[in-house]
């Protein structure tokens, strides 16, 4: 079980320890307590770690799946692309795409209540199959990337920009 340790700032009962005074309370669960910029970057890592480990479904669970959702890409087509399209396009890269890595680096997260943006650094490295003509094309992508998201009641991505660097 996770729990979000920012929400237990005024919580009756419960000291600065979040962890202990949640396991004395349920010793029977293994409690990992993540603060709010924890949460935050996890959800960011689950995007990208989708295309190591090709779970795609994950992807539906840390996009916010709203009208108000929207998103530029790294890779074509560049338009502003809703939910939808967002999913079918990650999930077609990521399959697109072995021996996928990345580095996140230099985040700087900024907590505004329900609201967060994140802004790093991103690098990204795999070979793009094409199953048709049995074919591959090692890629590296360096790039910027720029975050939006919202608490309901989860940290979800509203807006997605990621944007290459020429090097």
């Amino acid at each position: 079980m996770i729990i979000n340790k920012d929400s237990l700032k005024n919580a009756p009962n419960f000291t600065r320890n979040y962890t202990e005074d949640l396991n004395r309370y349920f010793p029977y669960l293994k409690l990992v307590v993540l603060s709010d910029n924890e949460e935050i970057i996890k959800v960011i890592e689950t995007l990208f770690q989708a295309g190591i480990t090709k779970n795609l479904s994950k992807l539906r669970d840390i996009h916010l799946n709203d009208p108000k959702f929207s998103s530029f890409s790294d890779l074509p087509p560049y338009d502003l692309k809703d939910y939808q399209n967002t999913i079918e396009l990650e999930e077609l890269k990521f399959i697109s795409i072995t021996d996928y890595s990345y580095e996140i680096k230099n985040p700087k997260i900024s907590v505004f209540g329900d609201t967060a943006i994140v802004a790093l650094e991103l690098i990204q490295k795999g070979m793009l199959v094409d199953t048709k003509a049995y074919t591959g094309e090692h890629m590296s992508i360096d790039g910027r990337a720029t975050f939006v998201l919202v608490k309901q009641p989860t940290w979800k991505i509203a807006h997605i920009h990621l944007s290459k660097i020429n090097v």
